[in-house]
């Protein structure tokens, strides 16, 4: 009997280690490549990834347009993921919310976790197949040309308009340009930390289009201000010093 006893203690200790090795390598930055809902197939668009992010019992990433944080909960190869919280940006083209659509369906659905040179997620009428994502260096403030992906306005996140270039670059010297999508403006600038205050802001004032007047106040409003920032990886995102609802985000170009 102690034999048995002894023997059934290694059977739940090896598993025990088998499931925490198993957590372990699926965690992680994934893209999603390939995925099904009831047959049918989930649009890729290489400008809007899919992607996903498993720490520990936390998963978040981007669902082709917005953002979505939740819970994920292994238990073997069973997997429970929590109810989805998500940005509400609207996106084009018409795939790019047809995808998320159908990803977020499937999330609900996920039942299983294989993993073998990829990372799938199955369950009733879902298969979603994801490569594993090599860490990106974060890129530097300065000397890169970083354009307008979003904009903060309170609780709220928009995309720039529609058909506009907006960006801005940071030099070495202390000199700033950049262009909001309606007028293209310079000045100075100098960085402690995390925070950057900005002087010497001059644009050629000429007046914009009514579309894109209210991008053209926001960027500048925030730039002006000062601002705090973070990046990670090819991701900026700065936070108005007169305003915490206020912000921009940038994608390194």
């Amino acid at each position: 009997m102690k034999k048995l006893v002894f023997v059934s203690l290694i059977a739940v200790l090896v598993s025990a280690c088998l499931g925490s090795d198993f957590a372990d390598s699926v965690e992680g930055s994934w893209q999603m490549t390939s995925g099904t809902l009831d047959g049918e197939e989930i649009p890729i668009l290489d400008s809007h990834p899919i992607t996903m992010v498993i720490e520990g019992n936390q998963i978040s990433g981007t669902a082709s347009c917005n953002g979505y944080s939740g819970t994920f909960d292994l238990d073997g190869s069973e997997v429970t993921i929590g109810p989805l919280a998500t940005t509400q940006m609207a996106c084009f083209p018409e795939e790019t919310m047809q995808a998320e659509t159908m990803f977020g369906e499937a999330m609900t659905r996920v039942e299983t976790v294989t993993l073998d040179d990829e990372l799938t997620l199955s369950g009733d009428g879902v298969e979603l197949v994801f490569v594993a994502l090599q860490p990106v260096p974060d890129a530097e403030l300065t000397n890169t040309v970083w354009q307008l992906d979003g904009l903060i306005s309170h609780d709220a996140v928009s995309t720039p308009v529609l058909g506009t270039n907006a960006t801005i670059e940071f030099f070495t010297d202390g000199s700033m340009l950049g262009d909001t999508g309606c007028r293209p403006f310079s000045g100075q600038y100098t960085i402690s930390g995390d925070e950057v205050t900005v002087t010497g802001i001059t644009s050629d004032g000429q007046e914009c289009e009514p579309d894109v007047a209210a991008q053209d106040e926001l960027f500048l409003a925030v730039i002006e201000s000062g601002f705090r920032f973070e990046i990670e990886g090819i991701n900026l995102t700065t936070w108005s010093e007169s305003s915490d609802d206020l912000g921009l985000v940038f994608l390194a170009a």
